[in-house]
């Protein structure tokens, strides 16, 4: 319940969204967790703690909907079936009341500490988004499998080189939003790409973006071990981070897939010359013209090698093609963008209207 005497006396209405999935073993523990840290933040903010129940197959639902009648500041919204991260995400954004928005794993990899840290961020800032990292300088990542830290390290670092950007996370969940920027994106995935969509969206619209240092830490996660039941299918988020770096530049993947065929025909190109040339001393054509000469011994080479004209040549149509489509997505790409940032900027506008009717009504 929100307490509208302690919003008149300036405190900004928080709400920490928690989308989760067959999270029974571990929902009523942590979402005590982060209660209680948040009354230790109510000097200074008023806060709502939305849980989407994802469609969960086991007591997730009947867990939260217990703590909630105990809790009236927790609020839980329940999806008939699972429809992913992106849709539990979006289900969160849609019912948030607070002028800010944070986005927390239940595991808690993420400790309840960082939401502290990200609202003053955000209100020290006066950004429209704060995400927390543990690549980024200072951040730190302890008790994470091996193979998955190495995994979302190369994600992250991949999705920094296409993106040109200087962030170093694009994929963690662990994020602040002003909700008023936050409503204006319009935001279509439904999966795990949500959380680069979101950061891509906002570098279209020049959004104000910090970075700040975070502390992944598994320690809880692996005592859990089998116990937990959950909807973190890291296969699945390894291959969605790939495939969101085509989001942020997509000409890129074009342009190097046509460089290396154009490297491949140039290469081929050059031997057929190069062993031409070889022959041409050797050519004994009657003639006094070079072009003669020049002809009948690349004749000689093709007889000898036709492979290497077959492959050069359909090589480098290919080259051609591919180059030509990252020109086309770089266009349409930059088409994109613009119309986005219109669609955004109307979008902006008919709020604050609406918003002004409604105050003047």
């Amino acid at each position: 319940m929100i307490d509208d005497n302690l919003l008149k006396k300036g405190k900004s209405l928080v709400s920490i969204i928690i989308p989760g999935f067959n999270e029974e073993a571990i929902i009523t523990k942590n979402l005590s967790v982060i209660c209680n840290y948040m009354k230790e933040l109510e000097e200074k903010y008023q806060w709502e703690l939305l849980l989407i129940d994802d469609g969960s197959t086991d007591r997730t639902g009947l867990l939260a909907d217990e703590f909630a009648r105990t809790n009236p500041k927790v609020k839980v919204l329940h999806h008939i079936v699972n429809l992913n991260l992106g849709n539990a995400l979006k289900t969160g954004f849609a019912h948030a009341k607070g002028c800010y928005a944070v986005t927390l794993d239940l595991d808690l990899s993420y400790a309840p500490y960082h939401i502290g840290k990200i609202l003053d961020t955000l209100e020290a800032t006066a950004a429209d988004m704060v995400i927390a990292s543990p690549y980024m300088k200072g951040g730190k990542v302890t008790a994470v499998p091996y193979f998955r830290r190495i995994l979302s390290r190369m994600v992250n670092r991949f999705m920094r080189m296409v993106a040109q950007q200087k962030f170093s996370t694009f994929t963690c969940m662990v994020r602040g939003y002003r909700t008023g920027f936050l409503n204006t994106l319009n935001l279509k995935t439904t999966d795990y790409e949500i959380n680069p969509e979101i950061l891509y969206k906002s570098m279209i619209l020049r959004a104000r973006i910090i970075e700040i240092p975070a502390h992944l830490d598994w320690t809880e996660q692996n005592k859990i071990g089998t116990k937990r039941k959950s909807g973190m299918r890291f296969v699945k988020t390894f291959y969605s981070g790939l495939m969101a770096g085509f989001i942020f530049r997509p000409y890129i993947y074009y342009l190097a897939i046509g460089l290396v065929l154009l490297i491949l025909a140039l290469y081929m190109i050059v031997w057929i010359f190069i062993n031409t040339f070889r022959v041409l001393s050797e050519v004994t054509v009657q003639s006094e013209y070079f072009d003669d000469k020049f002809s009948y011994a690349i004749g000689l080479v093709f007889d000898k090698h036709p492979h290497a004209f077959l492959v050069g040549g359909i090589t480098l149509l290919a080259a051609i093609q591919v180059l030509s489509l990252s020109f086309i997505s770089l266009q349409n790409k930059r088409y994109f963008d613009e119309l986005f940032h219109l669609g955004s900027s109307i979008i902006k506008d008919k709020k604050k209207i609406d918003y002004d009717n409604k105050t003047i009504s």
